[in-house]
């Protein structure tokens, strides 16, 4: 069996370009959770309005369900994943995933969201994730790796991390 890895952080913190660099480094597939939101959800991030834990049922379902699909092959999937109850919904259908969590200032995670092209998830709704944000616990399986440095160097050190 491979490794299942959720990449989880707030916006801008990394998780699709480590998440996709580890997946090809441990050749396994890569999910980009932002792929599994219907768009009513997307239409209601894109004007700046958070999404309620009722909006973010259906898609932790999904994102579970192909978890579950990869639980043989492995997967990366970059998903923010800020609240435990969010971890615990994706654990339930494949719980020997790992979780790792992208982390730094949020002084820097906003600078890079400022530069950011093309997304759906304005910068200023960062302030509402960091709020949001449950890091992991003691009894969860995960590791808590900086994103301080280069793409190349934080996926280094989430190899590292996960042995």
């Amino acid at each position: 069996m491979n490794s299942l890895v959720v990449v989880m952080g707030v916006s801008g913190s990394g998780k699709t370009t480590v998440g996709e660099e580890l997946a090809g480094r441990l050749a396994v597939p890569f999910a980009e959770a932002d792929d599994f939101h219907p768009a009513a959800s997307i239409t209601k991030m894109s004007s700046g309005t958070p999404l309620d834990d009722e909006d973010r049922r259906p898609w932790l379902d999904a994102i579970a369900r192909w978890l579950g699909a990869h639980t043989d092959e492995g997967g990366v999937v970059a998903c923010s994943a800020l609240r435990r109850r969010y971890r615990d919904r994706l654990r339930a259908s494949a719980p020997e995933t790992v979780f790792v969590h992208l982390d730094g200032p949020e002084e820097l995670i906003a600078e890079r969201l400022r530069r950011r092209k093309g997304h759906f998830m304005p910068a200023e709704l960062l302030r509402s994730q960091f709020e949001a944000l449950e890091p992991l616990e003691e009894d969860e399986r995960g590791v808590t790796v900086s994103v301080a440095g280069a793409p190349g160097e934080v996926t280094e050190r989430v190899r590292a991390a996960l042995g």
